[in-house]
């Protein structure tokens, strides 16, 4: 372990753990006592995007972050699906709490990181105390099949139809079947239809993004999305709401709003013993635009927790 050099904005320890075959992830440790708190960052970021805020929690609880696979200075596999798929993301949180030798610890989310939190209380949530959902509480974390989700969707399809072909006994590929042809094609049908309509203003000469490493590893986590619909522990989700543009406003804004508030409620809806906070006038990075909310929901959610 080592300490990172005077210069940098907040004062941390840092190690890397191992989590599989040549993969180690960044760890941050920024002390304090109390129960033990995991950060983890959303898309794009590190651990050290939380290094204004994580000091804020160090008075209360002793806090650490992960920089997930593929970001940073972690270990960067292949970005293909598996390498990046939700679960095995899960598995590398709980590879270094387990290293960390950390009992039951809180996870904390922002944004994608979601779907990591939802992995382990989906699979193993007696590993941790709780979970807290900073603006990642969307489909990635919580799938409702009354909306659906293109990505997801097209994940889980893909899967069925390979599975039909895998020598599978006939009572497996029958049930298959029945679902692919009651729920997973009409439903993805609908997903065919949302997603034309989006693309309807769209100029058919309008340039692809160019295929970057970072578009790469972004791709390689949107093919490993999975469909979770049970988190089997306590939950705090905090959504980050616009503002209401009003009738002036233009259809994006109200439309992204719309989006947000459906998904809350269906998480709300879908998970009857989550705590669900709707933060009005909120930035996706809520823990910065609402600072003093997220800390006081943060608080009041814990002190609520089984010791």
């Amino acid at each position: 372990m080592w300490t990172e050099p005077a210069g940098d904005s907040s004062a941390h320890s840092v190690q890397f753990l191992t989590v599989e075959n040549d993969v180690k992830l960044e760890v941050l440790d920024w002390g304090g006592t109390g129960r033990s708190m995991v950060l983890l960052a959303g898309l794009g970021n590190n651990a050290h995007v939380f290094d204004k805020f994580a000091p804020k929690l160090i008075t209360g609880y002793h806090v650490y972050g992960i920089t997930r696979r593929g970001f940073g200075a972690s270990s960067a596999p292949a970005p293909v699906n598996d390498n990046y798929a939700a679960d095995r993301l899960g598995d590398d949180v709980l590879a270094v709490i387990d290293a960390l030798k950390i009992n039951k610890p809180i996870l904390i989310g922002h944004s994608i990181a979601g779907e990591e939190l939802s992995s382990i209380g989906s699979r193993y949530p007696d590993k941790v105390a709780g979970l807290i959902y900073l603006d990642a509480g969307y489909t990635y974390a919580f799938y409702d099949p009354a909306r659906g989700d293109f990505g997801i969707d097209l994940n889980s399809l893909r899967k069925q139809l390979e599975s039909l072909n895998s020598g599978r006994p006939i009572r497996e590929v029958k049930e298959t079947l029945r679902e692919l042809l009651q729920t997973s094609l009409p439903q993805f049908e609908k997903d065919l239809l949302k997603l034309q309509k989006s693309m309807q203003g769209t100029s058919d000469s309008t340039p692809l993004p160019p295929e970057t490493p970072q578009m790469q590893l972004t791709r390689a986590m949107i093919g490993g999305m999975q469909k979770y619909t049970d988190i089997k522990c306590p939950v705090l989700a905090i959504y980050a709401l616009p503002p209401d543009p009003g009738t002036a406003g233009s259809t994006d804004a109200a439309d992204v709003r719309a989006e947000k508030l459906a998904q809350a409620n269906a998480f709300e809806a879908g998970i009857p013993s989550a705590h669900v906070v709707r933060l009005a006038k909120a930035d996706h990075d809520v823990f910065r635009s609402n600072e003093a909310d997220v800390l006081r929901e943060i608080n009041a959610f814990v002190a609520k927790l089984p010791q």
